[in-house]
C-alpha cells in the first residue's frame, strides 16, 4: 500500500495482509468526510490490527462478517480499551469493501412469514400510493405489528376472521397504556390499515369505521408562540463570526421567516435555491414541492454561510455537520436541537422549544398584522383550512368582540 494516503511513521509492515488493497480506499473515504488527519490515523491503526489479526487467523477479506469482527473486538479488548468509534470503524470498512467489490451483495432474507410479506406491501403503498414519509410509515407500521401479533400470535393470518370486537378490545387494551396523542396515531395508523386491507379485498367489512375515536381534541389548547422581540433575541445569539453561528443563524432565521418544518430545512439542497428567481424549492410532507419567495435578509444569511461558514464537502445538501462526517443532518432531531440551545442561551423559558415554535410566532404574528388565515395557510403550506384555524384563537382582540356578556353580570 502507498504510504501518501496513511501517516509516514506507522511502518508500512503493518499493512502487510487481507486488507491491504482497502485501507487505500478507507482513508480517502475520511478525508471526502472531512475528518481531521489525527483521526485518519487512529482510523488506519485501528485497521492495521485487525489486519494482523485476520492474517494471523488465516481470514481473507471474504471472511468480513459481522461475527467475525465481533470475535475480532473480543480479541482486542484484551490488549486494548474499548473505544466509542470502534464500531463506527468497522462499520465504515464494511461500506467501504462492500463499495470495492470485495465481499458479495447481501440479499435481504425473504419475508417467508406471512406477516412479514404483509408490511412490506403495507409499507409500499403507504410510500407509492399515499406518498408518506420514511418516519410516518415507520410509526404506522409499530402499530400494525403489534395489532397483528395480539390478534393471531403464531396462529395463521386471516383477517377474514377479524371483527369490530377485536379491533375495539385492542384500541382499548393498549390506549390505556399510550398518551392521547400515540393513541390518536394508533387509531389512524388502523384506521389506514384496514382501508388498505379493503383495497386488497382481504376483508369485506369496513373495519376502519370500528376504529373508536381517541378524545384529544386539537384546537383545546392555545399554540405556543413568541413575540417578535424573543424572535430577535434569540437570532441575536448567533455569533455570526464563526462558522457554527453562521449555520445556525440562517437555519433560524429561514424558520422565523418562512415558517418550514425541521424535515424541510433537513431536506433543502443547494439546487433548491433559485438565485437568479429569488425563490426556494420546499419539499414538503407527503413529497410535495412548493416554491416560495427567498426573502432578502434569508438569502443573505445562507450566502453568508455557504460562503464564510459550510464546510468543503460532495454532500448537495444545504446545511451541513461542523464535525466529520461532513454530511447532511440525520434528522429533524438536529434542528430542534439548534432551536432549544439558542432559546437557552437567550434565556427564554418555553414550554415547547423545538422548531415549530418558530411557525407558530410567524402565524400568529402575521394575523396580527391583519393577514388572513387563507394567506398563513398557503405560507405555511396547509393541505387543510382547517389546520390554520387554530391561530384565529390567539387574535383575542377579534375574540372579545364575539364573546356573550356572562349571565348575571352586573352591568
Amino acid at each position: 500500500m502507498s504510504t501518501s494516503t496513511t501517516a509516514p511513521h506507522i511502518p508500512e509492515k503493518i499493512y502487510q495482509g487481507p486488507l491491504d488493497s482497502v485501507a487505500p480506499a478507507y482513508a480517502t473515504l475520511l478525508a471526502e468526510q472531512g475528518y481531521a488527519k489525527k483521526t485518519v490515523q487512529l482510523h488506519l491503526r485501528f485497521l492495521a490490527d485487525l489486519n494482523q489479526w485476520l492474517h494471523r487467523k488465516r481470514l481473507q477479506v471474504t471472511d468480513l462478517t459481522e461475527p467475525t469482527l465481533d470475535q475480532y473486538l473480543q480479541a482486542r479488548y484484551q490488549r486494548f480499551r474499548p473505544r466509542r468509534d470502534d464500531n463506527s470503524i468497522l462499520k465504515k470498512l464494511l461500506y467501504v469493501v462492500h463499495t470495492l467489490g470485495l465481499l458479495p451483495k447481501e440479499t435481504p432474507p425473504s419475508p417467508d412469514h406471512p406477516c412479514h410479506r404483509i408490511e412490506q406491501d403495507y409499507d409500499r403503498y403507504l410510500a407509492e400510493e399515499r406518498g408518506l414519509s420514511m418516519s410516518t410509515r415507520i410509526k404506522y407500521r409499530f402499530f400494525i405489528r403489534r395489532f397483528i401479533s395480539a390478534q393471531f400470535g403464531t396462529k395463521p393470518v386471516r383477517f377474514t376472521d377479524l371483527h369490530a370486537k377485536d379491533v375495539i378490545r385492542f384500541i382499548r387494551n393498549q390506549a390505556s397504556c399510550l398518551n392521547p396523542k400515540r393513541a390518536g396515531l394508533m387509531a389512524t395508523a388502523l384506521r389506514s390499515f384496514f382501508c388498505y386491507l379493503r383495497y386488497r379485498g382481504d376483508i369485506t367489512i369496513d373495519l376502519a369505521a370500528c376504529v373508536p375515536a381517541i378524545a384529544n381534541y386539537k384546537f383545546s389548547s392555545l399554540p405556543k408562540y413568541l413575540q417578535p422581540n424573543q424572535v430577535q433575541q434569540v437570532l441575536s445569539q448567533c455569533d455570526r463570526r464563526t462558522a457554527h453561528g453562521r449555520r445556525d443563524y440562517a437555519i433560524l432565521l429561514i424558520l422565523a421567516r418562512l415558517g418550514l418544518r425541521a424535515c424541510e430545512i433537513v431536506a433543502l439542497t443547494l439546487n433548491d435555491i433559485h438565485w437568479q428567481a429569488g425563490e426556494i424549492t420546499i419539499r414538503g410532507k407527503g413529497n410535495r414541492s412548493t416554491r416560495l419567495p427567498l426573502p432578502p435578509d434569508v438569502g443573505q444569511a445562507i450566502v453568508a454561510y455557504l460562503k464564510k461558514g459550510r464546510p468543503t464537502c460532495s454532500c448537495r445538501h444545504v446545511f451541513i455537520r461542523m464535525r466529520a462526517p461532513l454530511r447532511g443532518f440525520a434528522n429533524s432531531e438536529a434542528i430542534s436541537t439548534i432551536v432549544a440551545r439558542t432559546l437557552k442561551r437567550a434565556g427564554i423559558d418555553s414550554p415547547h422549544t423545538g422548531a415549530h415554535l418558530f411557525r407558530h410566532s410567524l402565524a400568529t404574528q402575521m394575523l396580527r398584522q391583519g393577514a388572513s388565515l387563507v394567506d398563513i395557510a398557503i405560507l405555511l403550506r396547509h393541505r387543510s383550512l382547517n389546520t390554520t384555524t387554530l391561530y384565529a384563537k390567539v387574535d383575542l382582540v377579534a375574540l372579545r368582540a364575539l364573546a356573550q356578556p356572562w349571565p348575571g353580570d352586573a352591568q
